[in-house]
């Protein structure tokens, strides 16, 4: 399976583009702090994806699928933290909410299906 042809990844792509959009908004004294933490686990989660379809075994592809997931809860967490801090307003959170779900429903399916082939 080529990854490129993941719809999860093609989605997560999107979501990484939607956070970098949305970052402009946030404080300059914040490119270090919050906003680069989001940075790096959006960037994370389509980049795990990529390195666990690469791998050869589901065993393999399955730590770094939950790895990508694990960087969703992470994700979630800080634009809820970001719209607290009112570095985001209500439509931006629940634009990146909704996208992040998105992914994270692909994922699932993802993982279960790597997770059939573990039993084969």
């Amino acid at each position: 399976m080529i990854y490129t042809d993941l719809d999860a990844w093609k989605e997560a792509r999107i979501l990484v583009k939607l956070v970098y959009t949305s970052m402009s908004k946030f404080p300059k004294d914040e490119i270090f702090a919050l906003q680069s933490q989001i940075k790096r686990a959006a960037i994370s989660f389509p980049s795990n994806i990529a390195e666990g379809s690469g791998r050869n075994y589901s065993k393999d592809s399955l730590q770094f699928f939950y790895i990508a997931r694990g960087s969703a809860y992470e994700l979630e967490t800080q634009f809820y933290l970001s719209f607290d801090l009112n570095f985001i307003d209500k439509e931006t959170l629940d634009t990146l909410l909704n996208q992040l779900e998105k992914v994270r429903r692909l994922l699932a399916g993802l993982i279960n299906y790597y997770k059939s082939n573990l039993t084969k």
